[in-house]
């Protein structure tokens, strides 16, 4: 009997050739969210090896909502150009291209794992990797000593809905089969959906229903 894992499966109107997902893992390795060569050649051989799906690491929506310096983006035309090479890529060696459409909120403007996965350090500043302006449901850091968030007026929660949209636009113009939207990991959409991070009064706090508006 032949493993479901090697068998293909039906997502709407696509068919991926196995259940083989290769997760988006972050590779901090961007140039002011601009994918290179380096990133088509990692996720490439994973199409070269016949995992089903393939997908690029959390993509940041806005320039404000990267993790690190290194973050991959698509928050604009030539991002997703430079994305579009990717997803022909393994579209054309067996693969879906999927993309990961990510806000880091809070914990955005941190430095690179190697650096600390911490808050962003003298040291890094010294290395080019300065601190942005970051934004999230409130004006409370992520931890004492990080960067405090501009609490979300309903305009800045109205801009980062259409980066959102506009991402996943992006991604469906050059290629891309399968978006995910990151909800977890203390990030934006995790920090106005736990009561620990959102504490806001207005109709996007409060009770369960508030926090997931």
């Amino acid at each position: 009997m032949t493993a479901k894992l090697l068998t293909p499966i039906s997502l709407r109107s696509i068919i991926a050739r196995n259940r083989i997902v290769i997760s988006p893992m972050c590779t901090y390795s961007a140039t002011n969210g601009m994918v290179d060569d380096w990133h088509l050649a990692h996720l490439g051989k994973f199409a070269l090896g016949g995992a089903g799906i393939v997908f690029v690491e959390a993509t940041a929506v806005e320039a404000r909502g990267r993790i690190t310096h290194g973050d991959v983006g698509i928050w604009s035309d030539d991002h997703a150009e430079a994305l579009g090479r990717i997803a022909k890529f393994l579209k054309t060696h067996g693969a879906m291209p999927a993309l990961q459409l990510a806000h880091a909120g809070r914990k955005a403007s941190m430095a690179r794992p190697w650096y600390g996965n911490t808050a962003l350090t003298p040291e890094d500043l010294a290395r080019g990797d300065k601190p942005w302006d970051i934004v999230g449901p409130c004006a409370e850091p992520m931890e004492p000593g990080w960067i405090t968030p501009k609490a979300m007026d309903r305009g800045d929660i109205d801009t980062v809905i259409a980066a959102f949209v506009a991402g996943a636009k992006r991604g469906l113009a050059v290629g891309f089969e399968i978006a995910e939207v990151h909800g977890a990991h203390g990030y934006l959409i995790h920090n106005f959906l736990s009561p620990i991070s959102n504490k806001r009064t207005d109709g996007y706090g409060g009770d369960l229903a508030g926090r997931m508006r």
